[in-house]
């Protein structure tokens, strides 16, 4: 039988005692009122018309209207005739009172009257009291029936209280259970339910699964196993290191790459916490550090590998999944990747030497060709016709640009060999400023820009005074080449946050947005600019005024300008 059929019949069945019980309820008090009634309508009335009569004729005197009176009481009273033997004393009362109206002073007529309406009187209570006991009889009959229907609807509602509900729960608590030990994949939990109902028909569904579950699972395993070992393959054959952890740190994998560079056996790494193991090991240490810092620009380590020292960039790839039948995700673990960057280290320290040897060894020529320029300019030599001080004036912007980009080769390289030599002393603001911007003067009168700037007294920067001054003067210069004619360059200072800022604002061209994250990077230049430079001034700026403990930011936006704030520390 279906579960709906057997809900349909269990609310039946109650309800069709609950209606029988209201029934036998109902006709119940009907009975009794309808003898309640019969004892109102058949005596009482004639018990209040003897009453009546009785209090006319035991008047001192009775005059005609009593005797009107008590005719009109006594035609009411043959009207109600309702017991046996009632109808002969109200004949008998009629025939007395007919007497009566001849001789109303005759009192043996009176007394008969009174004899016959105390017999009527005394049927009427005879009939009351037997009427009674009917009525309380009928009463208890009620009271027993109404109980025995009451207590058998009881234990029938109290039966359905107590059964049906578990008889649908506890199916729906088992099927639950089972559920969940399938999903902790324990797939030989069966289920067993008696009947043919829907919790019988699902059990059998469920069996079937967890059995197709279990075989499904059963012949995976060697599939499984077959993959772990391919994927542990790969990740050994890596030429990279690699090593995983879970998301207690624990290790659990490490290719023979990373083994060899750590010195480490697999034995002594394989399921043991990265933090135990970083005390005795300092490349899991280093790894640890750089992991525990959210951002970090140096990736690079330098380690002792291939008997030489090698650079690796370490990539940390966290793992996240979202679990079946949820939403958010769960972080399970992460591995490190290791890259080996030696050959392209090697490249760069390669071009940087170059650089630096050829600017070196450029720098002395040119700066041999520039004092040729000034004796030839000098008219101690002889004079020169204006087509010749025209292309002597050429000659000598172009050995300047080269004795700039010279400088600026041979800065850059001394920053990545890390052999930049700061000579840090207290300095003032202002004499860096107007020295900065006496450099480029002639660049500005060039372009008729007006340099704006107002010195204020500031408390002493601790900068290295040469650096400094080379960083603001290549900002003024930016300024000035990506300006426009006859506009103007405001630089100002102030004290923000413990330190003090210079501001170079221009009103040029400006910056587009999507440029900015990239303007301190080397050699980079704005797509689409035809301004002369080698993309290297800033990235030496930053440089300089990192290593000074300083800070320089960029704002701009196209067709508004650019403003570059550096902030130089304060001396104590």
């Amino acid at each position: 039988m279906k579960i709906k059929t057997k809900l349909r019949l269990a609310v039946g069945i109650l309800f069709f005692f609950i209606a029988l019980l209201s029934a036998l309820a109902i006709r119940q008090v009907h009975l009794l009122s309808k003898d309640t009634k019969n004892i109102l309508e058949a005596n009482y009335i004639s018990l209040d018309y003897t009453r009546n009569m009785h209090k006319l004729i035991d008047k001192p005197l009775i005059t005609a209207e009593d005797l009107a009176e008590f005719e009109n009481l006594l035609k009411k009273q043959n009207a109600n005739i309702t017991e046996i033997g009632e109808r002969e004393l109200t004949e008998e009362l009629q025939n007395h009172f007919n007497a009566l109206k001849s001789q109303p002073d005759n009192n043996v007529f009176i007394s008969n009257l009174r004899r016959d309406l105390n017999d009527i009187m005394k049927l009427n209570m005879d009939a009351i009291l037997r009427k009674s006991d009917t009525a309380g009889q009928t009463a208890d009959n009620s009271i027993l029936w109404i109980s025995v229907a009451s207590a058998f609807c009881f234990i029938m509602g109290f039966t359905l209280l107590v059964n049906l509900p578990g008889y649908i729960a506890n199916p729906i608590k088992n099927l639950t259970d089972s559920i969940k030990q399938i999903a902790a994949k324990n797939y030989s939990q069966r289920l067993y339910f008696k009947g043919h109902d829907e919790f019988s028909s699902l059990a059998g569904s469920f069996n079937t699964m967890a059995e197709k579950l279990q075989e499904y699972s059963d012949s995976n395993i060697a599939k499984l196993m077959m993959e772990k070992k391919r994927i542990e393959t790969l990740i050994n054959n890596l030429f990279d290191p690699v090593l995983g952890l879970d998301e207690k740190n624990r290790i659990l994998f490490i290719n023979e790459q990373a083994l060899k560079i750590s010195g480490l056996k697999r034995e002594d790494a394989i399921g043991r916490q990265a933090e135990e193991v970083a005390v005795t090991n300092d490349l899991i240490r280093s790894l640890l550090q750089k992991m525990a810092v959210k951002e970090n620009k140096d990736n690079s380590l330098k380690i002792y590998a291939d008997n030489k020292e090698s650079y690796f960039e370490k990539q940390l790839v966290p793992i996240s999944i979202v679990p079946t039948g949820e939403e958010k995700q769960t972080e399970i673990g992460s591995f490190i990747i290791l890259r080996n960057i030696t050959p392209y280290k090697e490249l760069d320290f390669a071009k940087t030497n170059f650089i630096a040897t050829v600017s070196h060894e450029f720098k002395t020529p040119i700066a041999s060709m520039k004092m040729s320029l000034q004796l030839l300019d000098n008219q101690q030599t002889g004079d020169l016709n204006e087509e010749q001080k025209n292309l002597l004036e050429s000659i000598k912007d172009d050995t300047d640009r080269l004795l700039r980009t010279t400088g600026e080769l041979l800065n850059i390289s001394q920053v990545e060999t890390g052999k930049t030599k700061l000579i840090m002393e207290a300095a003032d603001v202002n004499t860096i400023i107007n020295n900065a911007i006496e450099n480029n003067r002639k660049l500005a009168g060039q372009k008729s820009i007006v340099i704006n700037f107002e010195s204020k007294d500031h408390p002493y920067i601790s900068v290295d005074k040469e650096k400094a001054t080379w960083i603001i003067s290549n900002l003024i210069s930016n300024a000035i080449r990506y300006s426009y004619d006859n506009t103007e360059i405001d630089i100002k200072t102030f004290i923000l946050e413990n330190k003090l800022t210079v501001s170079v604002k221009d009103s040029g061209i400006g910056i587009d947005p999507k440029y900015l994250p990239r303007i301190f990077d080397k050699y980079f230049r704005v797509p689409g600019t035809e301004k002369e430079g080698t993309g290297l001034g800033l990235a030496i700026s930053k440089e300089f005024i990192e290593a000074m403990g300083g800070t320089i930011t960029v704002y701009s936006h196209l067709g508004e300008g650019s403003e570059f704030l550096t902030a130089f520390l304060i001396t104590e």
